[in-house]
């Protein structure tokens, strides 16, 4: 295989090269071993190198998570060093969305005026641990989640008037988050919305996917956009000539990002999701679709390796679309596709190496790796988002 041409961009960037967030500045593709490790699967599978899809290199990021250290006085926003809790401050982030970077100062400035402290990991103190950032793309609107160590919104509350104040017309909502708990997870269980809308709704396939604030969805929506359209072609062509458009799969559906597109283009869908703010997101994009397409909805709520009707559900489908985690499928769903296997399967993946172990898995029995692509979701860094399609042989 030939060796991965990279194309280096001058990035300049003022927080290199005490920030972890892009190891890669400036180096175009996915990383060379991410590369020589698909390229390699590829060849067994007598398939020619991935083709790598790119999108822009700056301003991509509109979803954030970010810690918030420092002092009253000076509080930090931004990334923990490697191995440790030290911040990083990243004010002039080239990544992210101009509209995280003005939110982020906007929130300094009300943590400093109304005496705020920045959480401290070794004593367990202080109030403001979090922010959550996201960005629509309609009007570049702010849903803003800020995570706080206290069990009620109640000392945030004069805080969160200035944060309304200073960001103004950009923000979407405003949301307090509560996690009082010793750990490293960043969202906690208790929620309250201060101020705005519910759901941040973008326009995915030509239909409106609803994201709450607890949902999981992608920082680079313009590049998966692009990998969602990729994986509805892909499920929608398994319809044959003269039939009815196919039956589709939709597991770990989360939102409904992959899915709900499909189901405006007349499939019949199956959505598998355990995420209670997920099906939440879901079932508001279900309500807003006409009913002749909620009709042809099924939603299975439950871990989907739990679902006691999975093999017969895959039985019944043309195709079966898969974005897991990034530990994969698991053994019980890979099995259930390897016994009961699809005319067609998307398996999108953000984990290599469950990718890798599992596709081999997968090409060894009923199914054939066809196509193979690489999709730089998140430019300067080692991750890569892959799209693997199968066949039934």
């Amino acid at each position: 295989m030939p060796a991965v041409a990279l194309e280096m961009t001058l990035i300049e960037c003022p927080h290199q090269p005490a920030c972890p967030g892009c190891p890669r500045l400036g180096a175009g593709g996915i990383a060379p071993d991410a590369f020589e490790q698909l390229g390699r699967l590829a060849r067994e599978n007598n398939l020619p190198a991935p083709a790598v899809i790119e999108g822009a290199p700056l301003g991509w990021r509109r979803r954030a998570r970010l810690a918030v250290r420092g002092r009253v006085n000076s509080p930090k926003v931004g990334l923990f060093a490697p191995g440790t809790h030290d911040i990083v401050d990243v004010p002039r982030c080239g990544v992210h969305h101009p509209a995280i970077n003005k939110t982020v100062a906007a929130v300094k400035q009300a943590l400093r005026e109304n005496r705020c402290a920045p959480y401290r990991d070794a004593h367990h103190a202080g109030l403001v641990r979090y922010l959550q950032i996201v960005v629509e793309r309609d009007r570049d609107r702010v849903q803003l989640v800020v995570v706080c160590n206290a069990p009620s919104s109640q000392s945030f509350k004069p805080a969160a008037e200035r944060i309304q104040a200073l960001v103004g017309d950009a923000l979407h909502s405003l949301w307090w988050n509560g996690n009082t708990a010793r750990t490293n997870t960043i969202l906690g269980p208790d929620w309250e919305c201060l101020a705005g809308e519910a759901d941040v709704r973008e326009r995915i396939g030509n239909v409106d996917v609803h994201f709450p604030p607890g949902a999981f969805g992608q920082a680079n929506l313009d590049l998966a956009d692009r990998l969602a359209a990729r994986v509805g072609a892909w499920c929608l062509a398994a319809a044959e000539p003269g039939k009815p458009p196919p039956v589709v799969a939709d597991l770990y559906a989360g939102c409904g990002a992959l899915g709900l597109p499909l189901l405006a283009q007349g499939a019949q869908v199956h959505f598998a999701e355990r995420g209670t703010d997920s099906l939440r997101g879901l079932s508001a994009g279900l309500a807003g679709r006409p009913n002749e397409e909620r009709a042809r909805a099924r939603v299975h709520q439950g871990d989907v390796a739990r679902l006691p009707e999975l093999r017969k559900l895959l039985s019944e489908c043309d195709a079966v679309m898969v974005d897991p985690p990034r530990r994969g499928l698991g053994a019980d769903v890979l099995a259930a596709l390897v016994d009961s296997p699809p005319a067609r399967l998307a398996y999108v993946s953000c984990g290599l190496p469950a990718l890798l172990h599992e596709a081999r898995a997968l090409a060894a029995g009923p199914l054939r790796l066809v196509g193979l692509e690489a999709y730089a979701l998140f430019p300067h860094t080692e991750h890569v988002e892959t799209l693997a399609l199968f066949e039934r042989r």
